[in-house]
């Protein structure tokens, strides 16, 4: 008899065993640029809210946008 003809489904596939080891990115989404930018918007809601309160007008007014 002959074999069932080839397909995707009974071909077995090899499984990786070594995962290679990736260099974390310059750039991009990673860790670290998010979590500097979390900070830095964190300090310029801050900075905000200092101006608003010291100056007693909100912040479109002190830029002259209102």
């Amino acid at each position: 008899m002959s074999d069932p003809p080839e397909t995707s489904e009974n071909i077995p596939t090899p499984e990786p065993s070594v995962s290679p080891a990736l260099a974390e990115p310059k750039f991009g989404f990673h860790i670290y640029a998010e979590r500097l930018n979390g900070r830095a918007a964190m300090i310029g809601i801050a900075v905000i809210l200092a101006i608003e309160y010291f100056t007693g007008k909100g912040l479109l007014t002190w830029l002259g946008l209102r």
